[in-house]
């Protein structure tokens, strides 16, 4: 029997969520605050240069088939998937630099010169990584971790030592790899998930199966290219998609939600109702004293990092980068330390510089560069427009040592984005931009739950619930709650 559901917010959960629902015969509206679609995902264009504004890592291309089959298509209905080839560069402390190969033959023979004897290692290590990702991606992310019985599984009780969910991410790298650099290259993924590696469980080396033998992919026109895909294939299935419609709060009878209300006067009957909005607003500012958690538990949360971004149109070419660049040129453990356990601006800090006219000529005009610059920061630090610069004019030192060329005064377009824009556009908590730190105590059943456990028609999608954040993790955390759903109504 169909339902009227409401879905609060266009990221990539909410439109995961609403195509599940609606193609399980439901009347679904979603609703987003913003004037376009996409949450993290969006876009924006200014003086011919189209940037991507959040996610630029195009990773675990099944999950996204898997998505896309789902409603009778592929990736290539949509877009073109290109792998990249190098990966992505790496600049290192002694300012080399190393092109990280997508055949997993060169990686390895690169892996050997650093370190003798290491091809073999990276076998055994790959091994155990491939199946952490079997079984995670396939089996523990997909429950939802509504109770412990779901990991009552011959498979998941099974692999629990072979998951090394109980050993540090640090110490087991340790175990097979002693060259810094491979050790630095091997933690660089886990820096986003909010905990030092050595506070990591060693089960996240499936990221690193994910890098090195999944590859890194790029859509072409941009990485909204998903978020256009995403949003045929909700509307496909009959989505209502609203923008400019900001949830302010709910009416209620008995123990469910009978009705969203907007900012513009607005209202909405519904059976159901799923937040794709950040969870900490839904339940300080929307559901209140129905909230599932206190503003107490909220400020125990281990968050993982928020970021400094840049947003930069370059009227010349730059030969010396790639699609991806990683500036290792300082020291990871103490940048590491600044943003999980000494929460402040850091000194010296790594960051990230995406130039994705290298392989995409649509996103810049010619002649010239589209580059995206992200330092990752703790969440929650005073942000304000002398910090912005003090760290735009760091990165141009380095950027044009590294280039050996002026960049700086070839810059025709620029925008920032820091803590104050992430809770101004998503009601970030504490200005976040990737949610809830992966660490063990944060992890499938002890993350913040699916379902309202005072209403029963109201549940939560997106970064702040499980499976965690990241695309693929937000695809299918709309798919578990959706799943959810349908099998309630």
């Amino acid at each position: 029997m169909s339902k009227k559901i409401v879905v609060i917010g266009s990221g990539i959960a909410g439109l995961s969520c609403a195509s599940y629902l609606a193609q399980g015969g439901n009347e679904v509206t979603l609703l987003e605050k913003n004037s376009s679609v996409g949450g993290r995902a969006r876009k924006f264009e200014a003086a011919g240069f189209t940037f991507d504004m959040g996610p630029s890592w195009y990773w675990m291309p099944d999950v996204f088939e898997k998505f896309y089959k789902d409603f009778g298509h592929t990736a290539q209905d949509f877009y073109t998937l290109e792998r990249l080839d190098p990966s992505y560069q790496v600049i290192w402390k002694d300012k080399s630099s190393d092109h990280v190969p997508a055949n997993l033959d060169e990686f390895k023979a690169w892996f050997e010169k650093l370190e003798p004897g290491s091809a073999a290692k990276l076998d055994e290590f790959l091994k155990e990584a491939a199946y952490k990702y079997d079984v995670g991606m396939n089996d523990l992310v997909h429950k939802p971790s509504l109770k412990l019985t779901e990991f009552v599984d011959k498979r998941v009780i099974g692999g629990v030592f072979k998951m090394h969910l109980f050993s540090s991410f640090s110490t087991y790298i340790k175990k097979y790899f002693s060259h810094p650099k491979i050790i630095e290259l091997l933690e660089f993924p886990v820096l986003f998930l909010g905990a030092m590696p050595k506070d990591t469980p060693a089960l996240y080396s499936l990221m690193n199966y994910a890098d090195i033998v999944l590859g890194t992919w790029y859509p072409k026109g941009g990485m909204h290219e998903i978020i256009k895909a995403f949003v045929k294939i909700a509307e496909s299935q009959g989505v209502k998609i609203e923008t400019g419609k900001e949830v302010t709060g709910f009416e209620y009878e008995n123990k469910n939600v009978t009705t969203v209300n907007v900012a513009d006067g607005s209202s909405y009957a519904c059976d159901y109702v799923v937040s794709g909005a950040d969870y900490a607003h839904t339940e300080f500012q929307l559901l209140k004293e129905k909230a599932n958690y206190t503003e107490k538990y909220w400020d125990k949360r281990t968050m993982a990092p928020s970021s400094l971004l840049f947003y930069l149109g370059v009227d010349k070419k730059i030969p010396k980068l790639e699609h991806h660049n990683l500036f290792f040129d300082e020291d990871f453990n103490v940048h590491a330390e600044e943003i999980y356990n000494q929460p402040q601006w850091p000194k010296a800090p790594l960051f990230y510089a995406c130039c994705p006219s290298k392989s995409d000529d649509t996103v810049a005009p010619e002649g010239s560069e589209n580059l995206f610059l992200l330092i990752p920061i703790a969440p929650d630090l005073k942000d304000n427009e002398e910090k912005r610069e003090k760290y735009f004019e760091m990165l141009m030192d380095r950027l044009e040592e590294f280039c050996g060329e002026k960049i700086r005064e070839h810059v025709i377009y620029k925008r920032s984005y820091c803590v104050n824009d992430f809770k101004k556009d998503y009601y970030a908590f504490k200005g976040n931009a990737y949610g809830l730190a992966n660490t063990l105590k944060q992890t499938a059943i002890l993350k913040p739950q699916i379902k309202n456990k005072k209403l029963s028609n109201m549940y939560y999608t997106g970064q702040l619930t499980v499976p965690g954040p990241g695309v693929p993790p937000s695809i299918i955390s709309g798919e578990v709650v959706a799943r959810e759903i349908l099998k309630a109504i």
